[in-house]
């Protein structure tokens, strides 16, 4: 374990639970996950805080659990996932005319760029969450990914803007501060979930992260390492729940358990014989659903889930010649059976189930590799993400602090020969007698400086002795 590093939370606050992971890196840059908590959700409907107390005490439940898998931890700050139907997205444009044309472009600069588009004109009811660099362009230089480095007049990007609803944003602040702990920073679902269940070739072939949580299903679409696009779509595992509860006309928890135990998203794989047998209420004799049946319910639900996915990746011009990386499909409903035949039937392209083990360590509970823990386990990469960041930023102001500190070291140093030099050739004009007077003085100056602070040492000590005697 690499003690160096910190320890960093993930917060997942979903509709139907919460969950809360501490991890830190290894050496070999691979996650050990050091405590595990979960509880059930109450408080939050479609990604959404609506009951605050209710949320607290969720979050204090996660927590506790956290601290039962290892007492020695300690979580004072988190970062936490958001989601819900008030997430929006915009694409600007912003451009920065350097003064200092002569020195390289910085992290300074960059950061000047990205906070300036903070002061993008929103709905004064909304608040931006994450401003998301694309591409760059320096001078009449398209595409660049890093410019860092590169000499430029003017410096410029396309962005991807994800804002929020303010009052949504705040009800989730207050629920994680009452409960004890600090936000370190909020972010967006499925950006945590695709650094989970995603590798470098996936960002570059071209993949739709398609996050089936309780209350909604988030898309983020990845394009030659770019993020492309977000979006939330309004519909997740709840809707399916809420679907076969009506539909069949039992219990929401009795809906919940057909749904994971004997759930099929598609119809054609359901036998047509098979039955589930529920017990009745209240002296009512037991009720018999046709498994058929429930598979037609959820796969009408779902299918309508990637309607959604197909429009959005239609609107960015996304088509499937284009995704080499297919989809993935990742959260709690991914893990419907037959899902990924139904995904490459309805979209056209292939799919695979994103499993967040993509960057953990050996050693982990099997249940952390479900597809309903890639949210939390991509927070605490986000995390780790800012301090690669902020760590290399700090190495590199040390860097140029002791460079300048060299560079005026050296001159001070060429400064000084130079004089010495010139004293030199002062002293090679001089005659040899007069060359030998100076420095006969100068001997004899010494000497009497030697002979003075002698003296001025004896006096002092015998008036200490006189002062003693006193």
């Amino acid at each position: 374990m690499n003690q160096e590093a910190p320890i960093i939370v993930g917060l997942d606050i979903g509709t139907t639970k919460i969950a809360a992971i501490a991890g830190r890196k290894n050496e070999y840059g691979k996650l050990e996950i050091l405590g595990f908590g979960k509880a059930p959700s109450f408080g939050v409907q479609h990604g959404m805080v609506l009951n605050i107390d209710q949320t607290i005490k969720a979050i204090r439940q996660a927590l506790e659990n956290c601290y039962a898998s290892n007492p020695n931890l300690e979580i004072n700050e988190v970062y936490v996932g958001i989601a819900g139907h008030h997430i929006k997205s915009l694409q600007t444009r912003g451009d920065i005319v350097r003064s200092d044309t002569d020195a390289e472009i910085s992290q300074k600069d960059i950061d000047q760029l990205i906070n300036d588009q903070y002061k993008t004109v929103i709905p004064a009811s909304d608040q931006i969450i994450d401003v998301i660099p694309q591409q760059y362009i320096v001078d009449s230089l398209q595409n660049i990914t890093y410019p860092i480095g590169m000499s430029g007049v003017k410096v410029g990007a396309n962005f991807h803007i994800i804002t929020g609803d303010k009052n949504a944003i705040r009800n989730i602040n207050r629920s994680v501060e009452k409960s004890g702990l600090r936000i370190k920073d909020l972010v967006l679902q499925p950006l945590a979930s695709a650094a989970a269940v995603m590798c470098d070739m996936d960002f570059e072939a071209g993949v739709a992260i398609v996050d089936i949580g309780g209350g909604t299903t988030d898309l983020a679409v990845f394009y030659e390492g770019i993020l492309k696009h977000t979006a939330v779509i309004p519909y997740g595992g709840e809707n399916i729940t809420n679907d076969i509860k009506n539909g069949l006309g039992v219990l929401k928890t009795q809906a919940e358990q057909m749904k994971v135990q004997f759930g099929y998203a598609l119809a054609d794989e359901a036998k047509n014989n098979a039955y589930i047998t529920i017990p009745g209420l209240r002296g009512q004799s037991p009720k018999e659903i046709s498994v058929k049946n429930l598979a037609h319910i959820i796969q009408a639900r779902m299918s309508e889930i990637l309607d959604f996915v197909v429009y959005h990746l239609k609107q960015i011009g996304m088509d499937n010649k284009m995704l080499n990386g297919g989809i993935i499909l990742t959260g709690g409903g991914s893990q419907l059976k037959h899902l990924i035949q139904l995904t490459e039937y309805t979209t056209g392209v292939s799919a695979r189930i994103g499993y967040p083990n993509e960057h953990l360590a050996s050693g982990h509970t099997d249940e952390l590799t479900k597809p309903m823990y890639a949210t939390c386990v991509g927070l605490i990469l986000k995390g780790y993400n800012d301090y690669e960041n902020d760590k290399r930023a700090l190495e590199e102001n040390y860097v140029k602090i002791n460079t300048s500190y060299f560079a005026k070291e050296q001159a001070a140093r060429a400064t000084t020969e130079d004089e010495d030099w010139m004293d030199e050739e002062e002293d090679a004009s001089e005659t040899p007698g007069a060359r030998q007077d100076r420095k006969a003085r100068e001997r004899n100056a010494s000497l009497k400086g030697f002979l003075d602070r002698m003296k001025t040492k004896i006096i002092d000590m015998f008036t200490e002795e006189e002062d003693a005697k006193l």
